[in-house]
Formats: structure tokens, sequence, C-alpha cells
């Protein structure tokens, strides 16, 4: 490239002397052009040479093995370049993954202190007026179906809860409803739960219906989502929180209202009416309790937690599916507080044996503990034992004593 420069100078500097010179001109160029044919000639000669020299080299280090480790590399390498990109790509495409959400749609806790209680009792004579309620219109009668003491609505009826301070305001700020119907699978009807005593109260707010698929809560409404035969028995709880209440079938929450727009003052419970040829409605174990403090705080100041929302089975210890929202509380505070250990303590009320009562008290004790256990907590957090009917909290001559003996507790330990 150099000789090429210094022929252009030459050109350059001496031309204009020899402009009339047309045979120089010519000579000079056929020189030049000569002189580039051979040096990119042999310039292209020079590369080819290496070219060849790489190639034998590289067949050679092939052969002798000694290429091998960064031939390896090199593949290595060529992976994961691909990769990177591949994941890059992807990495773009791929579509954003969706939040992680936390939900319950049975968050349903019991209140602490019964205030009202009727299973009805085992005592109670079949074929009379239930004694723990008042009559507004329509009947209802004390009936035993498939071994339970039920009330039986023959052509429907609205019946209040039978209080010395019925004409007052007697439910609390915070407090739950809980009870069983049965729906007639012929021919099922409806059953209201209305927020004022109807014989003794003035009318007041909205009422809750209640369905065999569904509640409704005036223009509130929900259906529910499984599907259930047409007839039989539906689990049914309210929770009402000063202005908010919350509605559940069975084990999901159907109803959500943040404010409800009145003070409710009573309950009363009605039932549709049949005609003389049709099955009856059902309604048994209903129950108002109170609301209370907050799980952890409890433990602060109590060092325990007094729950009566967990059930079982008549005389057995199995957990009803109703009970699994007080679990869940105890067990969300077990995993926020790791440093938290209970010894889970069943109670009983004074029906029946009292040896009977303290192994059921024991076995009901330990199916909690087993099922916390199975939830997640360790096994060195929780213990377990029974007292039966020996330490009672309330007396045992009511319904509403009873069901507040009837219990289990979380002692701090």
């Amino acid at each position: 490239m150099k000789y090429i420069q210094y022929v252009f100078i030459f050109l350059f500097i001496i031309g204009p002397a020899y402009q009339s010179q047309g045979q120089l001109w010519k000579k000079l160029a056929k020189h030049a052009e000569k002189k580039v044919k051979t040096e990119a000639e042999k310039r292209s000669e020079k590369r080819i040479d290496k070219g060849i020299d790489k190639t034998f080299d590289k067949a050679e280090d092939e052969i002798d093995g000694k290429n091998k480790g960064e031939k390896e590399n090199e593949v290595t390498k060529n992976k994961e370049k691909k990769s990177s990109v591949k994941s890059k790509k992807n990495k773009k495409a791929k579509p954003q993954q969706s939040p992680k959400v936390i939900w319950s749609r049975y968050d349903f806790v019991p209140g602490d202190t019964v205030i009202f209680e009727d299973g009805p009792e085992e005592d109670e004579e079949i074929g009379e007026f239930p004694s723990r309620w008042d009559l507004k219109e329509g009947n209802a009668e004390i009936a035993e179906v498939d071994g339970d003491m039920v009330i039986v609505f023959p052509h429907g009826g609205e019946i209040v809860p039978y209080l010395k301070n019925s004409k007052e305001d007697y439910l609390p700020e915070v407090y739950t409803i809980e009870f069983d119907a049965y729906f007639t699978p012929g021919d099922p009807r409806r059953v209201w739960i209305s927020f004022y005593d109807s014989k003794n109260q003035r009318r007041i707010g909205k009422d809750i219906t209640f369905y065999y698929y569904g509640i409704r809560f005036d223009d509130s409404g929900s259906n529910y989502s499984k599907k259930l035969p047409k007839g039989g028995w539906r689990h049914f709880a309210v929770a009402v929180t000063k202005d908010k209440l919350k509605v559940y079938m069975n084990d999901e929450r159907l109803i959500n209202v943040p404010h409800i727009g009145f003070n409710p003052t009573g309950v009363t419970l009605e039932v549709d009416g049949y005609a003389a040829d049709r099955e009856f409605q059902y309604v048994k174990n209903f129950r108002i309790a109170k609301g209370g403090v907050k799980y952890y705080k409890r433990v602060l100041t109590d060092g325990k937690i007094i729950v009566n929302g967990i059930k079982f089975d008549v005389n057995k210890a199995t957990l009803k599916p109703e009970s699994m929202g007080p679990i869940n509380r105890i067990f969300k505070l077990m995993q926020k507080q790791p440093d938290l250990k209970f010894s889970v303590e069943g109670h009983t009320d004074s029906d029946g044996d009292e040896a009977f009562n303290l192994k059921l008290s024991k076995e009901r004790a330990k199916t909690v503990m087993n099922k916390l256990i199975a939830m997640g907590i360790s096994p060195d957090r929780l213990k377990y034992t029974g007292w039966g009917e020996t330490k009672p909290i309330d007396n045992n001559s009511t319904p509403e004593g009873k069901a507040n003996n009837r219990r289990v507790e979380f002692v701090k330990f």
C-alpha cells in the first residue's frame, strides 16, 4: 500500500510538467496497475497460507488430543450463550405471574359467651311447643328426627327467643347466630332471620333469607357455588360486628356487607308454611353468642384462649366442618408467633357419665392438636389433656351454661 501511495505523490508533483506527454502517462499508469496487481496477489497468497496453516494445526491438535478441553469449553460456552438468549426470549414472552393471594371464604369464629342456646334439649316433650321460644304466629313443635331433637314447623311459623329482657335491645355490638335447617327435597322452602323481636319490639332493619342453595340479605344475594342436593341439612352462621355483617352457609362465606345501616335489637326466626300433605321443615342447634377479644390479646392478658366454637359429633371426637373457623385462627396465631406453645385442653358439661366425659374430653383435645400438627404446626409446640366436667366456667342448669362449659382451651406453656 505504501508503494501505491508513493506513485500517486510522484504523479501529483511532476504531473503538470508532462501534461503534453501522453505516452509517459500511459507507461506510468500501466506500471502502477501491474504493481498493484502483484501486491494484491502477494497479500492474498499470504492469507491463504495462513488459513491452510491454521487448518493443519487444528487437525494435528485434535489428533493429538491437545485441544479437547478447549473444544469442550467452547461447546459449553456456546450452549450457555444459546441458553441465555433463549432465557431472555422466554423472559420477555412469559406473562407476569399472578400475585399470591391469601384468602379464606370461611373465616367464621363463634362468639365467646353463649347468651341463648336451644338444641332442643333431650328432656323436651315431643309434640309440645319448644320451651325456649315464644310464638308470634303459625305453629312450632318438638319432634325427633334421626335420633336428634328438632323444632318442626307443620304449617310454617314465626318464633322469638323467650328471654326476660325481650322488650329491650339484648344484642351486643359483636355477636354471632348459628343454626341448622332442614330443607325438604321434594319442595324446599325458605327460612328467615330478622334483626328484631317481632312480638316484643318495633320492626327494624332488613331480613336474611336462607335457601337450600344460597342466602339473600335484601338486595344483596349470592348463589351457592357448589352443586348441592335440593334438600337436606344446611348449617348457617351470621356474624355481626357493629355495622358489619357476614353470613355463611356450610363451609363458605356468601354475604359480606360492610355497612348494614341499622342497629339490630333482637332476633326472630321464621319458616315457610306447607300444605297439609307436604313434608315439614326442621330447625335445630340454634345459638346466639356474644363476641369477644382477639385471640392474641387473650393470650397476653389471660395466658389462654377459651373457644366454645369447636364442635364435635355427639359423644364423639369427630370435628364438625364449622369448627375450622376457630382452628384456622389458632393456626394463624401460632404461625405469626413462633415462640407460642399451647396445651390443648378439652372440657364437657355435666351431662352423662363422669368417667366417659373425662375420656371424651381428652380424645377431643387430641383431635384438635393433631389437626393443628397436620396443618403444619411443629409437634413440640403442642400437647393435650382433658378435664371432663371437673372445671366448669358456668352453671350446668341452663342450656347456655352447658354450652359455655363445652369448650376447648388453648393454655400457654
